[in-house]
């Protein structure tokens, strides 16, 4: 790793580079920087390059300089990384290459679920079981460790490692910010549930009084690929109301998951798109997600049938109408079906054709006439398998290909993140910003 100097050095040459405008510059600092460009000050850079050697801040980077040398700072900081993602190749290797790297590491032990080294520190100062280490608190680093995800034989140790945390006042409800500043905490459970797929801790800690409503848990469980999360939170009481569980099952054509989230009382025609953290989640109406996200025959119906309301409209646009944009016959057909199929318009009428597959050349669409609940289709539809003819149609008609969704991601950018090199080709022959 760098020196001390060399880093101060990059830190401005980054404020150098940043006030000259520089986009890769600009992009480093507002991944890390919560500031309008004019209060910048040196240590805002400092921090930056901190963040991006993997420390908390500047001055926790100086303090493990000083105390442990930087080198030895960074693989603990890579450890770190390594054990919260799930990487247990590079959490081996770096064991293997320093045994030792953990010692005095009172958040990382507890991450690698190193009974004895735990309940020795413990039993020399169970305020440690308190204390803040890096962003999180002890059963946090616990909650959030996927070291299980590699030897299932720990679990003995995690669950004594809990019970020894929680005896020194640990809470089994505890959280960190989202984001530094934040109101919106991360749960224990979630740590356990939503992030590391760890059934065996999280049950531990709902058994022990953990909230099941945390406004996090019951969202996340719905990703796994398994419903043990999801039943588990929903026989302590999880309310699937306000979280939009229901729709991100839909994600992933679950159906059985949308029939436990309904038998719970879910509402099947509620969404809120209230801000979560800072951030406004991707959410719509039920039907118009079964719309963009091509969901079964079956899914409709089980929504339709717990009361979806197919007259609903959702920023300008029907449920039928978006069936009809976005390219779901079965939904299109259950409207009709029911009686609730609305006129299009001429633009969705034009873009229906597109997604139907007939020849549109030569007809052309102006974007800013759509409604809002259209602007984004070419973002939103890209990742669905066999969808690229769909959307070089639309693009041939003037549908924006590079226009920004709300989280500034443009469909090249989304293209490239989900690993789609067709797609991504295609935009980037369209020449994007």
């Amino acid at each position: 790793m760098k020196s001390i100097e060399q880093l101060r050095r990059d830190a401005k040459a980054l404020r150098k580079a940043y006030e000259a405008g520089d986009r890769d510059a600009l992009r480093r600092v507002d991944a890390h920087v919560q500031r309008n460009a004019p209060d910048l000050k040196h240590a805002d850079f400092l921090h930056v390059i901190a963040r991006e050697n993997a420390f908390e801040s500047w001055p926790r980077l100086v303090w493990a300089a000083e105390t442990v040398g930087l080198d030895r700072a960074a693989r603990q900081q890579r450890l770190k990384i390594a054990i919260y993602h799930g990487q247990n190749w590079v959490v081996d290797r770096l064991l293997t290459e320093t045994p030792d790297l953990a010692a005095d590491q009172f958040g990382l032990q507890c991450a690698l679920f190193d009974r004895a080294a735990v309940e020795a520190a413990l039993a020399d100062d169970p305020l440690l079981a308190l204390r803040d280490f890096g962003p999180r608190r002890p059963i946090l680093h616990l909650a959030f460790s996927k070291r299980l995800q590699a030897d299932p034989g720990l679990a003995d140790d995690m669950l004594a490692i809990a019970e020894a945390l929680v005896a020194e006042a640990a809470d089994v409800n505890d959280g960190y910010p989202v984001h530094p500043g934040s109101d919106h905490k991360l749960s224990a459970l979630y740590g356990a549930i939503g992030h590391a797929d760890n059934m065996v801790l999280g049950r531990w800690l709902l058994e022990r009084g953990a909230d099941p409503n945390d406004g996090e848990s019951l969202y996340h469980a719905t990703e796994l690929g398994h419903h043990d999360g999801l039943k588990m939170l929903l026989e302590h009481g999880a309310d699937p109301k306000g979280t939009n569980a229901l729709l991100r099952a839909m994600d992933f054509d679950d159906v059985a998951a949308v029939r436990m989230l309904l038998a719970a009382g879910a509402d099947a025609d509620e969404f809120n798109d209230a801000e979560v953290g800072g951030e406004r989640p991707w959410v719509i109406p039920a039907l118009h997600q079964a719309a963009r996200r091509m969901s079964s025959d079956e899914m409709i119906e089980v929504l339709l049938e717990a009361g979806a309301d197919p007259a609903r409209e959702y920023q300008g646009a029907t449920a039928y109408g978006y069936a009809r944009v976005f390219g779901n016959p079965a939904l299109a057909r259950a409207i009709e079906a029911r009686g609730a199929a609305s006129p299009l318009s001429d633009d969705e009428a034009l873009l229906a054709a597109a997604a139907d597959g007939r020849n549109t050349e030569g007809r052309f669409i102006d974007p800013d006439r759509l409604p809002e609940a259209y602007r984004d289709i070419v973002r939103v539809i890209l990742h669905l398998p066999g969808k690229l003819d769909h959307v070089k149609r639309l693009v041939a008609m003037g549908v924006e290909y590079d226009r920004p969704d709300a989280e500034g991601l443009t469909p090249v950018q989304v293209a490239g993140w989900e690993g789609l090199p067709e797609v991504l080709a295609y935009f980037l022959s369209q020449k994007p910003d």
